[in-house]
């Protein structure tokens, strides 16, 4: 046991992606060994007043059980931040090793904990930024803003940069430096998912998000928000500049920024004035008024974002990639298709939400459905009843999608949008590419939450 613990603070065992003696069980079980070490040499020192020579083993014993006391609040420290003792190397190399290369997988644990350590320097740089004099109050307020809103979500657009790169390498391990930009670009995309997350809450009056108080509710916040998320989205530019101004492909990435920001907002403007609130008019609830919305709001930003800030690290030039553009697109309308089905149909211990989109009168994929194939009594139904927060009101739209057979009706949907979508993947040229929209769509196809 004391070689082990020897071992376990020489640190010899650093050159590992995770340190097998840095774990919380063995933390645990060096922790429980040295109070026993403690509390035993406690006991003998108190029972061997008598023993000879009294002194010399006295002072020993009491040398090594100051140093072992010493030593509980490093450890017990350890065992609260387990991933801390794990050197100064920089935090790209925290991924795993082999041959001098990073080694990348399909978003597991260890990307993922590379992923939020770029997170923090990527902070920390934006929290010292010379374009702007920081007071200590002035950065606290971005850091706390920081963290409440951009890593708080599952992270998938972000994560998804760096699988898609890898992916386009063709099994290449990637080098520190490109998991590092990859990472980067990622982080882009999380910091304007919050930025219009923060602005859409304030839009819609929400209350929660992510399990958490909307931004602007929580207190001494208000409607400073609406400044945060200017903030967030300027936040952007800076991080591409410190990192990519030196790149072939920099004032690609500001484009492609630019462009997919306009569209989001675009996408965003639709909803509001077709759902606008106190003029509940489902006449306007058509099925290309639903693409466009979900198309413009959604699609871009988070299928196709991604994708291209690949392509761009690749070296490949956008223009040449219009048909995967398009791809991406109708994936994203077939995600957001699969999200209206399970905000009505899903479990929502499985979803991790209750459905509301009824009560929010939403221009969701089913109710558009619903007024396609409505008889006369059923229409009558839907405009008196849709959009009311009354529980019965929301039991009898379900109850009208049932009679109607919508979950059949998704199910078919479900499965002519996965062939026409591997069609289209296969026609592809490049066999890299084919992967990555192969790893988006299988991600999606038939998810229940």
């Amino acid at each position: 046991m004391r070689m082990a613990m020897r071992v376990s603070r020489a640190g010899w065992f650093s050159f590992l992606v995770s340190n097998p003696f840095n774990a919380r069980p063995w933390l645990a079980l060096e922790l429980a060994a040295l109070v026993v070490q403690v509390v035993i040499i406690t006991v003998t020192m108190a029972t061997s007043r008598k023993e000879n020579p009294v002194w010399p083993l006295r002072i020993w014993l009491t040398g090594y059980n100051l140093r072992n006391l010493l030593s509980l609040p490093l450890l017990y420290w350890r065992y609260r931040h387990p991933t801390a003792g794990l050197g100064q190397e920089c935090c790209i190399c925290l991924a795993k090793r082999r041959n001098g290369a990073v080694e990348v997988g399909g978003g597991g644990g260890d990307l993922k904990a590379t992923f939020r350590q770029i997170y923090d320097r990527l902070k920390s740089q934006l929290l010292q930024d010379d374009a702007f004099d920081y007071t200590d109050e002035a950065r606290q307020w971005i850091d706390r803003m920081l963290d409440y809103n951009v890593p708080g979500g599952k992270l998938n657009r972000g994560l998804s940069v760096i699988d898609s790169y890898k992916l386009l390498k063709e099994g290449n391990q990637l080098n520190d430096e490109e998991v590092f930009l990859g990472c980067a670009l990622g982080w882009c995309i999380e910091w304007l998912q919050a930025y219009f997350l923060v602005l859409d809450d304030i839009m819609d009056n929400s209350h929660t998000r992510r399990g958490q108080l909307c931004w602007f509710r929580v207190p001494k916040v208000g409607l400073i928000a609406a400044n945060d998320g200017i903030l967030l989205r300027n936040h952007i530019p800076r991080i591409l500049k410190r990192h990519f101004k030196e790149k072939p492909y920099y004032v690609d990435l500001l484009d492609l920024f630019n462009e997919v920001e306009f569209q989001t907002a675009s996408g965003q403007m639709l909803d509001l004035i077709t759902t606008h609130e106190g003029e509940k008019d489902l006449s306007k609830y058509t099925l290309p008024v639903y693409n466009r919305i979900v198309q413009y709001k959604t699609a871009y930003y988070s299928f196709y974002l991604p994708v291209a800030c690949a392509l761009l690290m690749a070296g490949e030039n956008l223009d040449n990639f219009v048909d995967v553009k398009n791809i991406l697109v109708e994936m994203g309308t077939y995600f957001q298709v699969q999200d209206d089905f399970l905000d009505c149909f899903g479990d929502p211990e499985v979803i991790g939400k209750i459905g509301t989109d009824i009560e929010d009168f939403k221009c969701s994929w089913l109710v558009v459905q619903a007024l396609e194939r409505a008889n006369e009594n059923q229409m009558k139904t839907l405009l008196e009843i849709y959009g009311k927060s009354d529980p019965i009101c929301v039991a009898k739209v379900k109850s009208i999608y049932r009679d109607l057979d919508l979950q059949n009706v998704f199910a078919e949907y479900e499965r002519t949008s996965y062939e026409q979508l591997i069609s289209s993947i296969e026609a592809q040229p490049s066999k890299a590419v084919q992967g990555v929209l192969k790893s988006f769509l299988h991600k999606i196809y038939k998810r229940e939450k």
